[in-house]
């Protein structure tokens, strides 16, 4: 995986959060799907030798991440111990979705979901090669974001992953993919970013290429001032430049005005700069567009507890606690310490 983007500071909702997601209810389901999912081997022109991470879509057809493949003089998957070439490539550069098709795989693919039906906080789980590990590993987490870009969106999850693991499918807890893991920013609380199974389904009935060389950057990739504004406000993050971040948030509202991100990142920067009722105004606006933004209920209730607004705080925390109680914890251990120290030895003392 590329290093992309810069690091991200723990300066906003990202900070408070360090619980680990919970799994989903049914092991025997993450089981089967991991027989869908393949390792991918791509050998370079200088003798080089890459990891990803792929899964059936379809009969003799693999999805994987196009930075994977890009350049590649052969490319390969593995499964159950058997090597398989490809004999055809479909490939949409801008948005780094590729399929590969094989013949007699004999592996089932996945059931393709709705990448447009999302909701933050969404339980997810990916299951890829981090780190190119021999067997598949299974990650679990939430939907954090979604940021729309050209006809679909792209996803944000708090599931990790690493070098290997591009192309690892991303699944609802019901088990139907709904997007594939992409890139990341570098560094301790990185964000992860996802694109959209629309994506994969479009290429299905595209035509094919003979060639891996890109015809045109991802839209990762690309220059900085064309990154999508959900990129480009992450310098300004990192460096606690706030008038930057308000420009770029700004400019963002301008193109999009419904959009629950560019309110959000707005109402950080006016937070900062202790414009507290425009960024107020701005965390509500967010979650009329999205009641589960719980990055703007955090920074509400933090508001809250700094004019000591005890109602607001309660209220705020009763919203956290309806949408993910592990967010709820992490607030109170950001604001009162020894209550979760209290409830903590609490619990041990009844075991």
């Amino acid at each position: 995986m590329p290093n992309l983007i810069c690091s991200l500071l723990l300066i906003s909702f990202s900070s408070y959060v360090f619980a680990e997601p919970s799994s989903p209810p049914n092991p025997e389901l993450t089981y089967k799907l991991k027989a869908s999912v393949v390792k991918v081997h791509v050998s370079t022109k200088t003798g080089g030798h890459g990891v990803g991470t792929g899964v059936l879509v379809g009969k003799d057809l693999v999805a994987t991440n196009c930075h994977v493949l890009a350049n590649a003089a052969g490319i390969s998957i593995t499964k159950f111990g058997n090597s398989y070439s490809p004999i055809a490539l479909k490939a949409d550069w801008k948005h780094d979705v590729c399929l590969l098709t094989f013949q007699y795989l004999e592996i089932n693919p996945v059931e393709l979901g709705d990448s447009e039906t999302l909701t933050y906080e969404q339980a997810i789980f990916s299951i890829g090669f981090p780190g190119g590990p021999p067997k598949p590993q299974v990650t679990y987490g939430n939907i954090k974001a979604l940021y729309a870009l050209d006809d679909s969106q792209i996803v944000r999850t708090d599931a990790s992953f690493i070098m290997g693991a591009s192309g690892s499918p991303v699944f609802s807890s019901d088990g139907k993919l709904i997007a594939l893991n992409t890139f990341k920013s570098p560094g301790r609380g990185a964000y992860y970013y996802n694109i959209p199974v629309k994506w994969v389904k479009a290429l299905i009935d595209a035509p094919e290429t003979t060639s891996t060389t890109p015809t045109s950057p991802a839209f990762w990739d690309a220059t900085e001032d064309n990154h999508p504004y959900f990129m480009r406000v992450i310098l300004p993050l990192q460096n606690e430049a706030w008038a930057d971040l308000s420009r770029i948030a700004t400019l963002w509202l301008e193109d999009q005005p419904n959009n629950a991100e560019a309110h959000y990142y707005l109402g950080l920067a006016a937070e900062k700069t202790n414009q507290l009722s425009f960024a107020k105004q701005h965390f509500e606006q967010a979650l009329k567009l999205q009641p589960q933004h719980t990055a703007s209920i955090v920074e509400l209730a933090l508001m809250a507890n700094k004019i000591g607004n005890a109602n607001e705080l309660k209220r705020l925390q009763l919203a956290l606690k309806s949408i993910n109680s592990d967010i709820e914890d992490a607030l109170i251990e950001t604001i009162h310490p020894t209550v979760i120290e209290q409830k903590t030895v609490t619990t041990e003392g009844t075991k």
